[in-house]
């Protein structure tokens, strides 16, 4: 087992780790930018080492910073969990090599960083695919590309996640703007300005299946329900994804474990479920914010087990019984923004006080106090509901919801409690779209 792990996040992310280090008996040492000076996770943490300056690209995203750093702090291991564009700017395996500290990642992130890659990978792996194209050189083998896939379509950044450049495309006529605006925009946040095409699926839901991997092993912790989203940001999930039939789901876990043959971590293979068909959408080869989710229903204790697979220990030997579900869970994203015009919002946590309640869950990245700035991602906190039924499940969370007291920002605490309580999410009725269509 590792000895000292060094925490390059932060807010929910990095605390989560600092709790599992905490249960493994490992020393942590959590970074900080002057903006999160005031953050929870530092007090809780072994130890602490500053990254002078306020934005990502010269803290969390510089990586000479961050190995020196680390290597300061005698880290023999340093997760990398998610922060936008992390993959593009640390470039962790090729940097980590000279510097005597773990990548606690796969060895093959580089092999899912490129969406059109990861779906020759997945293609070839005989997973399940929706139709689209290989990257776009110009703007003619876009209207090729469109002649075989209709309209709509969807114009997605190549080295892209988050669904951060995406755009949708309705008539031949806009093509032209489309692409010129997403190569920009790709370009932009992720320092590569490829796109390809997808075809634009009709109500599709968003379902993902965790997996595992030793190197030698892979296994699946079952999947989550991600559909309820706006501007392709997850907004609420769960676990396990209501309405399906149990053995479709497991033909679909069981191809992605073959398909991920030989992986080594933690990682998420989402899909989208349109016209009674499943398709590959991405890999993300690393832990995701729903986590919680999957562990609230399988038992399972991800981030540790991440550590320990990263340290060498069997899979076997962390996971000796194939996982089940138990229950019910349900996550809502609390943000610092507004609820109607989803705007980012900054200032103090003047009243930050998240509810301790039975059956609830609060993964909170912030204190009573702290600031909130633009820099970073919007997310305050993770509020999750479990209970022996989907709908004791989203009760739950929604009465955490209303619970939590938050002054200081504006938060979409309004459109969370509207979404739970209403009559599409508690029957089922979930697509992307339907944040934009209610």
């Amino acid at each position: 087992m590792f000895k000292r792990v060094f925490i390059a996040n932060r807010a929910a992310a990095a605390r989560r780790v600092v709790r599992a280090c905490a249960d493994l008996n490992v020393a942590s040492v959590a970074a900080y930018s002057d903006i999160d000076a005031a953050a929870p996770h530092l007090a809780e943490a072994t130890a602490t080492a500053r990254l002078p300056g306020y934005e990502p690209a010269d803290t969390y995203l510089h990586a000479e910073r961050v190995i020196a750093a680390a290597k300061a702090a005698g880290a023999d291991a340093a997760p990398g969990l998610r922060l936008p564009r992390r993959e593009r700017r640390l470039r962790p395996r090729r940097r980590c090599r000279r510097h005597p500290f773990h990548r606690v990642d796969p060895r093959r992130l580089a092999a899912f960083g490129r969406k059109t890659d990861a779906r020759a990978r997945m293609a070839s792996a005989g997973f399940p695919m929706h139709a689209g194209s290989g990257p776009l050189a110009d703007l003619d083998a876009l209207k090729a590309a469109a002649g075989e896939l209709g309209y709509p379509l969807m114009l997605k950044p190549v080295a892209g996640g988050g669904g951060i450049g995406m755009a949708r495309v309705a008539h031949a006529r806009d093509l032209a703007a489309a692409f010129a605006t997403a190569r920009a925009q790709a370009a932009h946040a992720f320092g590569d300005g490829a796109v390809y095409a997808e075809r634009c699926l009709k109500r599709p839901r968003h379902i993902e299946f965790q997996v595992l991997g030793d190197g030698a092993t892979v296994t699946s912790a079952l999947e989550r329900e991600c559909s309820v989203q706006r501007r392709h940001q997850k907004v609420i999930e769960e676990a396990p994804a209501p309405g399906f039939d149990r053995q479709r789901l497991a033909q679909v876990e069981a191809a992605a474990v073959a398909a991920l043959a030989g992986y080594d971590s933690l990682g998420t293979v989402e899909t989208l479920f349109a016209d009674d068909a499943f398709g590959f959408l991405e890999v993300n080869p690393r832990l995701q914010v729903e986590h919680g989710v999957t562990e609230a229903v399988t038992g399972i204790d991800l981030v540790t087990t991440q550590i320990r697979i990263a340290a060498g220990a069997p899979l076997g030997d962390l996971l000796p019984e194939p996982a089940t579900a138990s229950g019910h869970a349900v996550e809502a994203r609390v943000c610092a923004e507004d609820s109607r015009r989803m705007l980012p919002s900054a200032g103090r946590l003047a009243v930050f006080r998240p509810p301790v309640l039975a059956g609830v869950r609060v993964e909170a990245g912030y204190a009573e106090g702290q600031w909130v700035t633009p820099y970073f991602d919007p997310l305050l906190a993770k509020v999750i509901g479990t209970g022996a039924t989907r709908e004791a499940a989203i009760g739950r969370t929604l009465v955490g919801v209303k619970a939590f007291e938050i002054r200081g920002v504006e938060t979409n605490r309004e459109l969370l409690m509207n979404v739970l309580g209403g009559e599409p999410f508690v029957a089922g009725d979930l697509h992307t779209g339907m944040l934009a269509s209610g």
